[in-house]
């Protein structure tokens, strides 16, 4: 089936295939054509170009474009949207000034999340969770990352990955699963962290390594969850079976946890609301992605990861949401560009850069996802009449999506 998309205002983010991220000063640089026009073919990008050289060809379908600008889809490259109920309370206790960690303490955060999970079926986990994904779809995702992590048993875990790969079989959006069991330390093995972690190594990783359910694994990587050592040792078990590191770090504390995830080639480090200058030097000339969840610091009011200085400096960004009932109960990739934007102060060039080709890169799916390259899967966002792509985050609070297309299908 051919799609044509004539007449598009300005065709955003057309690369050649060798580009697989962009960094510093390359990331203020989006390549477009005005005045263009697309060739979708199936589930790819077959052609496009100026419309003075629109090819006069027999189409399925025939969009107008005019005045609307065409992107690749959002590729999130961080969310945990498989979970059970909601964390509403949570909510309100923060309001009333409780702490991230003071919630945790009692009861809240993680542990209320898993104790949900382990209480329902995996059929009710998959209706919950397989709104969610329609929603982030509608909003213009076409790639995302899901994390375990809010099962904390074996049990538990292995349902999770197994709702995340049914989701994967049932969508047309490509979704990546990641491994978190090491997300926090279960009730009865808070003053026993080597049990804990020897569950993980001997019980967890051999059955979702048998049944493949994972792509990456995680950790939480923070003062009073996974110390570096702790974490270290789940990226080595990962490593054995095949999955590559992605790991929460530097959320609250910088803890020398950035240097053990590039040491261990991890594919990313996510959050970083803390960055010190021995962590940017560490980054330089990895291949590790930095990743910015900027949507998780508006909700639960932390500082922002500091985007200006590690731009300046010569790193790449990519962005994404941590959607997530406690820290962000939100999928919303058009939220999280212009928050980037507003209070991370990235040009609207960077922010595309970091949600699209590096938030591609951040997943492992630069190959396929990311840019309006001819071969790619024909994942796009047709806006609506706009004056210019600046309106999409300058007009944060408006959804200006009128049309998503994920591997060739028009998401209703």
């Amino acid at each position: 089936m051919k799609t044509l998309i004539t007449n598009i205002q300005e065709l955003l983010q057309i690369r050649e295939a060798s580009i697989k991220k962009v960094s510093g000063a390359e990331m203020a640089v989006v390549p477009s054509i005005k005045n263009a026009f697309l060739i979708l073919e199936d589930d790819f990008i077959a052609e496009y170009g100026s419309m003075e050289d629109c090819p006069n060809i027999s189409a399925d379908i025939f969009i107008d474009a005019t005045d609307k600008v065409v992107l690749p889809t959002w590729c999130d490259s961080h969310t945990h949207i498989v979970y059970a109920g909601n964390r509403i309370l949570e909510f309100v206790d923060r309001i009333n000034g409780l702490s991230y960690e003071e919630i945790a303490n009692r009861g809240g955060g993680i542990l209320n999340s898993a104790k949900k999970l382990n209480q329902i079926s995996e059929e009710e986990l998959y209706n919950q969770s397989k709104l969610r994904l329609e929603e982030v779809m509608l909003q213009g995702t076409g790639a995302v990352e899901i994390k375990s992590g809010y099962g904390l048993t074996v049990d538990g875990e292995l349902k999770m990955l197994r709702v995340i790969k049914k989701l994967s079989q049932n969508y047309p959006i490509k979704i990546k699963a990641t491994f978190l069991g090491a997300h926090a330390f279960p009730s009865e093995y808070k003053d026993n962290h080597s049990g804990y972690i020897d569950l993980i190594v001997n019980e967890m990783l051999p059955k979702i390594a048998s049944e493949k359910l994972a792509d990456y694994i995680d950790a939480f990587c923070e003062t009073g969850y996974f110390s570096v050592e702790e974490t270290e040792k789940i990226m080595d078990a990962g490593k054995k079976h095949g999955l590559i590191a992605k790991i929460h770090v530097n959320q609250f504390n910088a803890i020398g946890g950035i240097a053990a995830c590039v040491k261990h080639n991890a594919l990313s480090v996510d959050h970083l609301e803390v960055v010190t200058e021995e962590d940017i030097e560490v980054l330089k000339n990895s291949e590790t992605m930095p990743v910015a969840l900027p949507s998780c610091s508006y909700f639960i009011s932390i500082p922002y990861t500091p985007a200006r200085k590690m731009l300046d400096a010569g790193l790449p960004l990519a962005l994404a949401t941590d959607f997530n009932p406690g820290t962000t109960p939100s999928g919303n990739m058009n939220f999280v560009l212009a928050t980037a934007c507003i209070k991370m102060k990235m040009t609207p060039e960077e922010a595309i850069n970091a949600a699209t080709i590096n938030g591609a890169y951040a997943m492992g799916i630069s190959e396929t996802h990311g840019s309006i390259t001819v071969g790619k899967k024909a994942n796009i966002i047709i806006s609506k009449p706009v004056t210019s792509f600046y309106q999409l985050p300058y007009a944060f609070g408006s959804n200006l999506i009128d049309e998503v297309i994920i591997e060739g299908k028009r998401i209703q």
